[in-house]
């Protein structure tokens, strides 16, 4: 699976009494579906995947897979504090034609944690997941920061495909980057220009997926209703890439900086709330533009480090909400912003308006 581009790490709507609110996931959803965002990650920490439930899981997995564009990737989080939960969890993704899993470090034993169980944590889960895995190194919260020496080992495993370091640490990512540099190629499937191509893309366009539009003469003279079937997409043209070992950056404050270091992209809760101008800043990147990449880097540093960085998900839901998505309120024990706060967002934000 190709990992290029930006990939917003998107909420998880609530009722004001705590109760999913599925009806704005699909609506965000189809929203991020209309942006040039290379994919969507589902359940990451901006998703508050620690506050739900195995069922709530399931049921926000399914919702949002249902209600997004076949051509955007789609990456779960499914860790769990064991491999065995998590493999579940897995499972549940692959079935639901998700096309990545990203796995988080369990963060509740750290004070015991040790090299080698890291690794076979991450080894066994790699080896019983159906879908290629993205390791995730997230300090902040698990208080845990993943050794290199590690993720150079693992990404000699055939099933893990890359890593998200939301360390905010350029030096690191750099150092992450020449640490996998001789872990082997992988071909990918890509199209014509080089995207990512999605499992449900191409089931989409399988012969199998569509229904035949041929009515018999009989059932049309039974009375029958002839509804009519749209014919299967035209076949994806595909061609093969060689990548390396993907490592995706975990800060906006730092994009550019990340991609110039040998990142392939970013998973961003900045793109949650303003997904265009990650967009914007990675495209001038990759365009060889520096100076309208600095410029664009510029407009998103002192909203990533206020609202995502200081705020958090109380921070991203309500920007959320200026920018056209539902934000709404988090989980208890997090509360939502103060009214001071909420008018310290807004000011942030006015430049970032989608």
């Amino acid at each position: 699976m190709l990992l290029e581009g930006i990939f917003p790490a998107v909420t998880t709507p609530f009722y004001p009494d705590g109760r999913l609110y599925l009806r704005k996931l699909e609506h965000n959803i189809d929203r991020y579906s209309h942006t040039p965002a290379a994919g969507i990650v589902i359940l990451g920490s901006t998703g508050e995947a620690v506050m739900l439930s195995d069922e709530e899981s399931r049921e926000v997995l399914h919702v949002a897979r249902t209600a997004a564009f076949p051509d955007k990737v789609l990456i779960a989080g499914v860790a769990r504090e064991s491999a065995l939960e998590t493999i579940r969890l897995a499972e549940w993704a692959a079935k639901e034609s998700y096309d990545a899993i990203l796995v988080r470090t369990p963060g509740y034993y750290v004070p015991q944690a040790r090299s080698e169980q890291m690794l076979t944590y991450f080894r066994t889960v790699a080896d019983s997941s159906a879908l290629p895995v993205i390791l995730y190194n997230i300090p902040k919260f698990t208080h845990y920061d993943l050794p290199i020496e590690v993720i150079a080992e693992l990404a000699f495993h055939p099933n893990v495909i890359g890593l998200k370091d939301s360390s905010g640490s350029v030096v690191r990512i750099s150092a992450i980057v020449e640490a996998t540099s001789s872990a082997p190629l992988r071909s990918v499937a890509v199209t014509q220009i080089f995207e990512a191509v999605t499992s449900r893309m191409l089931a989409e366009t399988s012969p199998s997926s569509g229904a035949s539009t041929f009515v018999s003469a009989g059932e049309l003279g039974s009375g029958a209703t002839a509804l009519a079937v749209a014919p299967p997409r035209p076949a994806v043209k595909t061609r093969t890439r060689q990548v390396k070992f993907q490592v995706l950056a975990g800060s906006a404050s730092h994009l550019v900086r990340s991609l110039e270091a040998g990142a392939s992209g970013a998973v961003l809760a900045m793109g949650a709330c303003a997904p265009q101008a990650c967009i914007e800043a990675y495209t001038a990147w990759k365009e060889n533009d520096p100076a309208l990449a600095e410029e664009k880097q510029q407009r998103l540093v002192a909203a990533s480090r206020r609202v995502a960085g200081e705020l958090g998900i109380a921070g991203v839901k309500f920007a959320c909400d200026l920018n056209g998505y539902y934000g709404g309120k988090p989980r208890l024990p997090l509360l939502p912003l103060t009214g001071p706060e909420r008018d310290e967002v807004a000011e942030l934000m006015a430049d970032l308006r989608n």
